[in-house]
């Protein structure tokens, strides 16, 4: 028998290290009839912000070598359709459900932590600090300390729950960054969020997304993001989730061997819908192979 359970600390307990990564898994049931939900570690919906987001112009997706670069932009209904619409429809679905939250100014993510509170089967929230894929807000807050600082006051002054707040890599140096969120009450922080990228048509001559720039993520980006957790990990004391670019168990470990509690599943649920599950099984399977009898055993390990 292998322990795969984890605890993140203020009440955010997992059956294992597997997440979804906000905007790759919709809400969950979508996924209902390839992934047994209950399986997962926890289940982070799509980013939800206060006001409805119709998301960029199209086209707003590229395929790259070993990555895909997306624009979509939030797209989402707001939060209080969130509330009355989709909450009662996966309050009970039997793990963790954390929400990814995002604005245009810390007033925004205060408001909707605020209006998320009430919602007993909301275990945590995501603070998106980090998304290349809107003109305001986002990214923008991710890539200073006092930007970063600002919006997680924010939030913790209306969130009384589990905070993580999601760290771009699109940065000098992410353990700053880092430090700065855990001093303003953050209890975990999840990176990396994509890398700034642009894809070219050659043949039109213009770019293929209509906000020219996106969001990089995939296999591509992972050996970076690999770093990065590794540098965050030795530079706070508040658990990393790990993310970026897993496809497979062996992925999953290299980020829990860098020093990830967690890790969060994003573009392979695009190229395997029971992506999550796979991981799940190799990570069991690695540790009974190598007589892990607890999956903490191998966090930092290198």
């Amino acid at each position: 028998m292998v322990n795969l359970n984890i605890d993140l600390g203020k009440g955010l307990q997992l059956k294992n290290p597997v997440m979804t990564a906000s905007g790759t898994f919709g809400y969950g049931p979508e996924f209902s009839d390839l992934v047994d939900l209950k399986r997962l570690g926890a289940i982070i919906v799509k980013g939800t912000t206060l006001e409805p987001r119709q998301g960029n112009p199209y086209p707003r997706m590229a395929e790259t070598p070993s990555g895909m670069i997306n624009a979509v932009g939030l797209q989402n209904k707001g939060v209080d359709y969130f509330i009355n619409e989709i909450y009662p429809e996966i309050k009970n679905i039997g793990t963790p459900i954390i929400v990814n939250v995002s604005g245009s100014q810390p007033e925004h993510y205060a408001e909707v932590c605020r209006r998320l509170n009430s919602l007993e089967f909301v275990k945590a929230v995501e603070i998106n600090i980090s998304c290349p894929n809107v003109k305001q807000g986002g990214m923008a807050y991710g890539t200073t300390c006092s930007g970063a600082e600002t919006v997680t006051l924010a939030a913790r002054k209306e969130w009384d729950r589990h905070l993580i707040v999601k760290l771009s890599p699109n940065v000098t140096d992410i353990t700053e960054i880092a430090r700065a969120v855990e001093a303003s009450g953050a209890d975990s922080v999840s990176l990396v969020n994509t890398f700034l990228g642009m894809a070219i048509d050659v043949e039109r001559r213009k770019p293929v997304l209509s906000t020219v720039t996106g969001g990089l993520s995939g296999p591509c980006i992972r050996p970076i993001a690999v770093r990065m957790v590794w540098q965050v990990a030795k530079s706070v004391k508040i658990p990393v989730i790990g993310l970026g670019g897993i496809m497979n168990g062996r992925d999953a470990l290299e980020f829990i061997m860098a020093g990830a509690s967690a890790v969060e599943i994003g573009s392979a649920n695009f190229v395997n819908p029971a992506a999550t599950m796979q991981i799940i099984d190799e990570i069991t399977d690695y540790c009974q192979r190598h007589g892990v009898t607890d999956i903490s055993e191998l966090r930092g390990i290198v």
